[in-house]
């Protein structure tokens, strides 16, 4: 029973990064309906950003909770600036053109942002400075859970929680879900159609930027390629959920991650190996797709953005 619990909470560990970043694909696609492959590279983004923020201003030489607020913080607000400057130069140009071309765009876009940091910063991974110190707690037998996964969890409720607020209390959500609704009756309306698509950006940017620290806090080590199979689980969940509603982002991350790490603890006993960890979420996928293409929660929410 420890090991299932154990596996469980590694599993929501890894399902609420995803989470984090689902929120950003499935915003976006809600939206305008395109697929941003280049979000899970904002999610390396944000990793190296906190490092250097943390390198810089001294915070990696001494642990507190000032250091990594700043540099959570920190490198969310850089994330959102680089994620309005990718909607406006890239997208925005060739929004008026076919799905075909933005979905070419959001590729390219993408490979562009991996090679940049891998030409800056070289392909060798780099360890993450510890921001808070982590320790274990044992819950029963041999159980645990770390310091640095409370920290995930309490981070991750706590902005998904600020999400809820901001799409459902606030002026620019209203606006939000005024748009993916019908762009152009917004546009009718009086409603800034482009500053709410590059806030939208902005926010899907800041909360993948938030699971890559909250990552390199747990798994210490960084690298310029690090968004590419974590993005495309973490697209995989938002598909999952049904993509262009929220919770079901959240659901479908949760799952993701729990299925992940259950294959690893238990899958050699029914003939499944631990390496085939990373195509149980395309295998999800296709099962989902053939079953239910509109997501575990695609048809039973009305409001999504």
């Amino acid at each position: 029973m420890d090991t299932f619990v154990q596996q469980l909470i590694n599993g929501l560990t890894i399902g609420s990064i995803y989470a984090l970043i689902a929120l950003g694909y499935t915003m976006v696609y809600g939206i305008l309906r395109l697929i941003n492959f280049a979000h899970g590279d904002i999610y390396m983004v944000g990793a190296y950003a906190g490092f250097i923020l943390a390198t810089s201003l001294g915070f990696a030489s001494e642990p507190s909770a000032f250091g990594f607020v700043v540099t959570l913080v920190g490198s969310m607000a850089i994330a959102a600036a680089i994620g309005m400057a990718i909607e406006r130069f890239a997208y925005r140009p060739v929004r008026k053109f076919s799905k075909m071309t933005t979905l070419i765009t959001a590729i390219g876009m993408s490979l562009l942002i991996e090679y940049l940091f891998v030409f800056i910063f070289s392909g060798t991974p780099r360890s993450f400075p510890q921001l808070l110190p982590n320790s274990n707690i044992t819950l029963f037998g041999n159980a645990t859970i770390s310091t640095s996964q409370i920290l995930i969890f309490a981070v991750s409720i706590l902005l998904m929680i600020l999400l809820q607020w901001i799409i459902f209390k606030t002026k620019i959500g209203k606006a939000m879900r005024a748009v993916s609704f019908n762009i152009n009756s917004a546009k009718l309306m009086g409603i800034n159609t482009d500053f709410v698509i590059a806030f939208t950006f902005a926010l899907g940017s800041a909360l993948a930027a938030a699971g890559g620290v909250l990552t390199a806090q747990y798994n210490p080590k960084i690298e310029p390629l690090m968004g590419i199979m974590t993005g495309l689980k973490a697209f995989v969940a938002a598909v999952l959920g049904g993509i262009g509603n929220i919770p079901g982002a959240v659901l479908g991350g949760l799952l993701i991650g729990a299925a992940e790490t259950l294959v690893v603890g238990y899958g050699s006993t029914i003939g499944i190996p631990s390496t085939y960890r990373d195509a149980v979420a395309f295998a999800i996928l296709i099962i989902v797709l053939l079953v239910r293409p509109a997501g575990l929660l695609g048809s039973n929410v009305q409001e999504k953005v």
